[in-house]
């Protein structure tokens, strides 16, 4: 694991957790993580990704097996009111025009339960992509089956995968990059030297690093 330190915003529209586990912040604010040791559920890197079928905000199915051309992936679980995601969305745009030319697109997925986070809505999402002009599927786990498969727990938590025959190989877990406040003094572009060293055939140098942003709202959660 990779400690991604994280400032304090005055921002206040996600609850932010300090372990992946259990939450201790008393209201949706915007502050520092600390790394912990916990044990990891879903995928780890050199697992094969099973494929999906969700609904997006162009009312169509969506699965990885409709990219027939692809070389692999760069999945994001995200949403519409977490802080993190408002500060990548411009930068999740940049992602998918630099590499959905050169087999990388990006599919986004909402995992949060509407009934608890009702800014995170089917129709919300329509509205959000709209306005922010994605160029990239905006998928709903509506019955929040898989982002558990992945192990996906902040919005927004990436997934780099690459297409082996059949398989969809897990090669990247983690956030963007090392400072979601300020995209102009990013120095480690995780998601992006991952890719890049997928595209040149070589070994990712970092392969995993901690995911910085809001948990994901569960159904029954208060």
């Amino acid at each position: 694991m990779f400690l991604i330190a994280a400032g304090v915003l005055s921002l206040t529209a996600c609850k932010k957790e300090t372990t992946i586990t259990e939450e201790n912040a008393s209201n949706d604010t915007l502050a520092p993580t600390e790394e912990v040791s916990v044990e990891k559920t879903g995928y780890k890197i050199g697992d094969n990704a099973t494929d999906f079928s969700l609904i997006g905000t162009d009312d169509k199915q969506h699965s990885l097996s409709d990219y027939t051309d692809a070389k692999g992936f760069i999945v994001i679980f995200t949403c519409n009111h977490c802080p993190y995601v408002i500060a990548y969305e411009d930068r999740i745009n940049a992602l998918d025009a630099k590499y959905k030319p050169l087999g990388y697109p990006v599919i986004t997925i909402n995992p949060n339960d509407a009934s608890v986070q009702p800014e995170d809505s089917l129709d919300l999402m329509k509205v959000r992509a709209e306005e922010k002009g994605f160029t990239f599927p905006y998928l709903v786990d509506e019955n929040q089956e898989i982002y558990p498969q992945y192990g996906a727990t902040k919005t927004p938590h990436v997934f780099v995968l690459q297409k082996e025959n059949e398989a969809h190989i897990v090669k990247y877990i983690g956030t963007i990059d090392d400072n979601y406040e300020d995209a102009n003094d990013v120095s480690e572009r995780y998601v992006e030297n991952a890719v890049d060293a997928l595209l040149a055939g070589k070994e990712i140098a970092v392969k995993e690093t901690v995911a910085i942003g809001c948990t994901i709202k569960i159904k029954g959660d208060s």
